[in-house]
C-alpha cells in the first residue's frame, strides 16, 4: 500500500512538473507587450509625466529611481537617436552627422538597463518565475522603453519628435510612433530589426547568423545558443553574466555580417544584460505589430544596406506598414575604400547615410 501511495505521489509530482513546464513555455510564447498599452497606462511602472529634473546636465530623470544618461551633438531642432542592440549604446556622436548639426541637435541616450543609465537589477532572489518575469518585463521591457521616449519628449518640451533609430532602436521608435502618432514629426529607420512580426516569415535571426558563420564556428555557436536560449535558467543569472552572453551573441552577429570584430569590439562596451531578456519577454514568440503602424501619418524613411545580413524584405515590411513610408537602399561602394553597405551604415557608408538623412530632414523629401 505504501509503495502504491509513493508511486501515486511521484506520478503526481511528475505531472505537476510537466504542466508547470508547459505553462511556463506558453507564458513565454505570449507577447507581454501590445501596442496601445503605454498610451493607456497599462502595465506601466511609473507615470508618463517625468519627475522634476535635477541640475545634473548629463542625465534625464524619467522615474524617481531611473535615470538615463545622454549626450548631444549640434544645435537646432531636436532629433532623438534610439540605439540598437538591444542594449548597445552609441558611445560617441556620429561624425558624418556633423554637417547636419548646424540645423539639428542630436540627442543620444542610453536606454534604461544599459550603458551609464540605471540598471535596476543584479540578481533575482525569488524563485517565482512568473513574478520575476512580470517584474523584469514591466521594468525594462518594450513598454518601459517606449514610455521613456514619451517622457523625454516632455523633458525636451516638444510637441512632436523627430526620431532616428538603428536596428532594434528602429523597432522601438516605430512602436513609439504607433503609441503616440500625433507626437511624431518624422521617422528615420536605419536597418530596422526583423521583429515586427514573429515568427519571422523567412529565416529567423538566430538561423540567419548560423547560415552566414564560417563552418568552423557553427558547432561553437550551437552550444552557445543552447545556453543563451535556456529561459528555464534565466533567473539564476546575474546582470554581468547576461551582459556577457549578449556581448557574445553580438560578436557572432558581427562575424556573420562580415564586420571586423576587433575594430567593433571597442564600441560594444557596457551593454545591457537583463534589459535584453526583458525585450524577449515583451515580444514573446508570436506577435504581429504591423497593423498598429497604420495610424502613423508622419513621413517615414527606411534605409537599408545592400549587404545587410538582414534581408531587404525586413525593411520593406516596415515601409509597407506605414502609410507614408519610403525605402532607400544604399548600394555597396564600387571600391573597398568606398565601403560596403551592411547593417552598420553609420560606419560602412557614413557620407552617403548623412546625405540621405540630411535631405530627408531638410524638407521631408525622400532621396
Amino acid at each position: 500500500m505504501r509503495r502504491k501511495v509513493t508511486l501515486i505521489l511521484v506520478v503526481s509530482l511528475v505531472v505537476l512538473v510537466v504542466i508547470g513546464g508547459i505553462a511556463a513555455w506558453w507564458i513565454i510564447g505570449q507577447p507581454l507587450y501590445e501596442p496601445g498599452m503605454v498610451r493607456s497606462g497599462k502595465n506601466l511602472r511609473g507615470p508618463l509625466i517625468p519627475p522634476e529634473q535635477t541640475s545634473e546636465g548629463s542625465y534625464w530623470q524619467v522615474e524617481k529611481d531611473i535615470r538615463l544618461f545622454y549626450h548631444t551633438q549640434g544645435t537646432g531642432s531636436p532629433v532623438l537617436v534610439v540605439h540598437g542592440g538591444p542594449g548597445f549604446p552609441i558611445r560617441q556622436p556620429l561624425t558624418r552627422l556633423e554637417p547636419l548639426a548646424r540645423r539639428y541637435k542630436f540627442y543620444y541616450y542610453d536606454q534604461r538597463g544599459c550603458g551609464r543609465s540605471t540598471k535596476p537589477f543584479d540578481r533575482f532572489e525569488s524563485r517565482n518565475f512568473y513574478a520575476n518575469m512580470k517584474e523584469l518585463e514591466w521594468t525594462l521591457g518594450i513598454g518601459a522603453q517606449v514610455a521613456d521616449i514619451e517622457r523625454i519628449r516632455h523633458i525636451l518640451g516638444q510637441e512632436k519628435l523627430i526620431l532616428m533609430g538603428h536596428s532594434f532602436g528602429a523597432f522601438l521608435a516605430s512602436m513609439y510612433a504607433a503609441e503616440f502618432p500625433e507626437h511624431v514629426k518624422a521617422l528615420v529607420l536605419v536597418a530596422p530589426s526583423g521583429v515586427l512580426v514573429l515568427p519571422d516569415e523567412g529565416m529567423g535571426f538566430f538561423d540567419l547568423i548560423r547560415e552566414h558563420l564560417p563552418d568552423a564556428q557553427r558547432a561553437n555557436y550551437d552550444r552557445f545558443l543552447t545556453e543563451y536560449l535556456d529561459f528555464g535558467q534565466l533567473f539564476s543569472k546575474s546582470e554581468e553574466e547576461l551582459a556577457k552572453l549578449n556581448h557574445r551573441l553580438a560578436e557572432f552577429f558581427l562575424v556573420a555580417s562580415g564586420e571586423q570584430v576587433a575594430g567593433s569590439a571597442n564600441e560594444m562596451v557596457d551593454n545591457g544584460g537583463w534589459m535584453v531578456q526583458a525585450m524577449y519577454l515583451s515580444m514573446g514568440k508570436r506577435h504581429d505589430y504591423r497593423a498598429a503602424l497604420r495610424r502613423v501619418q508622419a513621413p517615414v524613411l527606411v534605409v537599408h544596406g545592400e549587404n545587410d545580413l538582414l534581408p531587404e524584405r525586413v525593411s520593406r515590411m516596415y515601409v509597407d506598414s506605414f502609410p507614408n513610408g519610403r525605402l532607400h537602399v544604399v548600394k555597396n561602394g564600387k571600391t573597398r575604400a568606398a565601403g560596403r553597405a551592411g547593417h552598420f551604415l553609420f560606419s560602412d557608408q557614413p557620407d552617403e547615410l548623412g546625405r540621405i538623412v540630411g535631405r530627408f530632414l531638410a524638407d521631408g523629401r525622400y532621396p
